[in-house]
């Protein structure tokens, strides 16, 4: 059992040495569907009564085969506060396309347009604007963003994420705020038989 279970591994080894190896070897196009996640850390200037959040970021990709030199998919991704400051904290769901470019390099920078649902709490009882007091708003959030990833192994890239967000019914003079959300985090891709996802 011991000397299977060892002869299991080193060809296991083995392949993965392989298919590394002639990687670049692969027609780009013949590569799948493939789901990839993400989490990290993000800074967020809330665009807001200059308030700030530390918050973590969480989301996945649905990416498909490349096309002219680029790979699109459909990212989900939410935001969530670990330390809201101390005026206000923003929570997010969105969704939407992403577009990564050479796929056959380490690095891979990418463009999105994310769109979703966010709530926004106002802390210490509230906001006070004007003749009113903001407890919570709940709003659509438009959110263009830009990012890069850097591949360490064929599973694991480093990333890099800005994120430039629309938010309604806020305590400002416009009634919006665009708030500003950096991230530092670290992906995974699910192999399921596909290559490399940019």
């Amino acid at each position: 059992m011991t000397r299977r279970f060892f002869a299991s591994i080193v060809l296991f080894a083995g392949l993965l040495t392989t298919n590394k190896a002639h990687a670049q070897a692969v027609p780009t196009a013949t590569r799948g569907v493939q789901l990839s996640a993400f989490g990290g850390v993000a800074g967020v200037y809330t665009g807001v009564a200059d308030g700030r959040n530390a918050s973590i970021v969480l989301g996945g990709d649905i990416a498909f085969s490349v096309f002219h030199g680029t790979r699109p998919s459909v990212e989900v991704r939410g935001l969530f506060p670990i330390d809201s400051g101390s005026v206000l904290d923003q929570r997010s769901i969105l969704f939407g396309p992403r577009v990564a470019f050479l796929p056959q390099r380490r690095f891979h920078p990418y463009g999105d347009f994310l769109f979703g649902r966010g709530e926004i709490n106002y802390l210490h009882g509230g906001y006070i604007f004007g003749p009113f007091l903001y407890v919570q708003t709940t709003t659509n959030v438009f959110s263009p963003g830009f990012g890069l990833d850097y591949d360490l192994t064929p599973q694991i890239s480093l990333k890099v994420d800005g994120q430039y967000q629309h938010w309604g019914y806020t305590p400002t003079s416009s009634g919006s705020a665009w708030s500003k959300v950096g991230t530092v985090g670290v992906v995974y891709r699910f192999n399921f038989g596909s290559r490399r996802l940019p």
